[in-house]
């Protein structure tokens, strides 16, 4: 049995402690929003969000990324089931995210909830369910921007349509003329799995379930960020055919996980039974994390 517990010491990020994180959140919600509400990175951001991607965008270098890599793939930290790596998971609240003060595992259930009202597959119920079951860096004493945030390459130049841009200038990769270019390292439609992105959630929760589920459900899971690229149209000179008609799953996701955050919580243990089901059927009862 897992006995991680997480610690104020490892979740302290740009706000000074959990307290005053979910001090912040409070403020931030709104019961009823419109679609072009969510995601607001306007001039009204909050200055510790916007203090968030500063710190994002400033250490998120090609070096750090491979480090991390390096670091948490060998997935020997804990061996966990899906649904005990949720309740491990259940005390985090993301601070880049300016629409939910819910904890994650009811925004996760929030989200697998809304697409199985809509008839879609199983497979993709349960994408919804565990789409950001790698939060749990935050809890090894990741920092928050190396977890969670908006992702984007690197190793070739930042898209002007990142959310809040201007902070890439404080990287140290916008001094190294190779990872400036259009392409930089990389090979014109070459593939998105040729490409290193910034380190965060995405990638981890990928290498962690990359052989049990289906290849729409992986590139949900491994690009639900990548939101230049899914939303804005960017990057899709790196992209191969396959990744083209991939990101129309993505793309599918995305309102489910945007758009179904609400002030109603679901009732977890109602629910619970279901989804042990369906991630049984998916899944082994333990995984390596």
């Amino acid at each position: 049995m897992n006995t991680l517990k997480p610690t104020l010491a490892t979740q302290l990020g740009p706000l000074r402690g959990l307290e005053e994180w979910d001090d912040f959140v409070k403020t931030r919600y709104t019961e009823k929003k419109k679609p072009d509400d969510f995601r607001d990175y306007s001039d009204t951001t909050p200055p510790r969000v916007r203090e968030f991607y500063r710190q994002n965008h400033a250490y998120q270098t090609r070096d750090f990324v491979l480090n991390k890599k390096k670091q948490f793939l060998a997935r020997n930290r804990a061996q966990m089931g899906i649904w005990e790596a949720m309740e491990f998971l259940n005390t985090l609240i993301d601070e880049s995210d300016p629409d939910t003060e819910l904890t994650q595992i009811e925004h996760l259930m929030q989200t697998s909830q809304a697409i199985r009202r809509d008839a879609k597959p199983d497979w993709f119920v349960l994408t919804g369910l565990i789409h950001d079951l790698g939060k749990i860096l935050c809890l090894w004493g990741e920092p928050q921007w190396a977890v969670v945030g908006d992702t984007f390459p690197v190793g070739c130049a930042w898209s002007p349509k990142i959310v809040l841009h201007e902070y890439f200038a404080l990287n140290p990769d916008a001094k190294i003329p190779d990872y400036q270019t259009r392409m930089g390292l990389y090979s014109e439609h070459g593939g998105l799995d040729q490409v290193d992105m910034s380190w965060g959630h995405d990638e981890y929760l990928y290498h962690v379930v990359k052989d049990h589920l289906p290849q729409e459900a992986l590139y949900m899971i491994r690009y639900h960020s990548f939101y230049s690229a899914h939303r804005e149209g960017e990057y899709e000179y790196l992209m191969d055919d396959c990744d083209k008609q991939m990101f129309r799953w993505v793309r599918e996701f995305n309102p489910y996980d945007l758009y179904s955050k609400t002030k109603e919580r679901p009732n977890v243990e109602e629910l619970r039974p279901y989804y042990e089901d369906l991630i049984a059927k998916y899944f082994p009862a333990k995984l390596n994390w």
